[in-house]
Parts: C-alpha cells; sequence; structure tokens
C-alpha cells in the first residue's frame, strides 16, 4: 500500500475512534442527567412539603447588570440566582442575551442537561454535589 493510503486509513481509523468516544460520552452525560433528575424530583417534593413555593424565576444577562424576566417558575440552587430548577424537575442556567429586547419582553432561557456534580470545570471553584445544593436550598431557600 502507498503513503496516500496509510494516510487514509489512519484518518478514517482516527475519526472511527473518536467518533465512538463522542457516542460513550454521550451516553455518559444522558445517565448523569436521568439519574440527577431524579434527585431533583424528589427534592422538589421536600420543597413543596416543607412549604416552600416556587416563585417567578428572572435570568441575568451575559453582560450588564440588572435581571431579565421569564416565564419560569422555580425554586434558585444558587444564593447568586445563576442556577435554577422549574416545578417540572428541569435544570436552569440562568443566563441569557441581554438585549433590549429581553429586557422589554423578558427571555426564555433553555432547560439543559442537569449535572450530578454542579459547577465542575468553572472558574469560580465553586462545585457542589447536587444532593448537597438542593439541601441546602431546603435548609435556606433563595427567596426574591
Amino acid at each position: 500500500m502507498n503513503a496516500q493510503g496509510d494516510q487514509q486509513d489512519w484518518t478514517r481509523h482516527r475519526q472511527e475512534v473518536f467518533a465512538v468516544k463522542e457516542r460513550a460520552l454521550h451516553a455518559a452525560r444522558q445517565a448523569e442527567h436521568k439519574k440527577a433528575t431524579a434527585i431533583i424530583r424528589a427534592a422538589i417534593e421536600q420543597f413543596r412539603a416543607a412549604g416552600i413555593a416556587p416563585i417567578p424565576l428572572r435570568a441575568k444577562p451575559y453582560t450588564g447588570s440588572g435581571s431579565i424576566r421569564t416565564a419560569l417558575e422555580g425554586w434558585y440552587l444558587k444564593q447568586d440566582q445563576s442556577l435554577a430548577v422549574d416545578a417540572e424537575g428541569r435544570y436552569y442556567v440562568m443566563r441569557v442575551e441581554g438585549g433590549l429586547r429581553a429586557r422589554l419582553q423578558g427571555s426564555s432561557p433553555e432547560p439543559t442537561l442537569a449535572p450530578l456534580v454542579v459547577g465542575r470545570g468553572a472558574r469560580d471553584g465553586d462545585t457542589f454535589n447536587l444532593e448537597d445544593l438542593l439541601q441546602m436550598r431546603l435548609e435556606d431557600p433563595v427567596r426574591r
């Protein structure tokens, strides 16, 4: 076989290995999300049993100050109101575009895959086990 054929085989093999790793990573992330969502839903039941009602959630703009209305109701997970869960157990990073339109009309953050370790890889170093964070909010809810 010639050098060009060897190069093509190597490139194809590398792409296959990458695809297999990508599928495995996606499957692991989905499994983590499923476990985390079950934990969140159980915590929501505890919030309700403790009389901690959902509140209207506001998002922070990527740049600038203030907050932006959303149609969401739920519970903030962190005191800085950067993370939240809604009444259905969906997990949100409460950051949105902050243009004039969003400030006037509100915004709709999209739910993201819920992690078992909140803040993993974040620059601020604040990492929490999801269960611990939910327990903190049960004991000390973020009230607007």
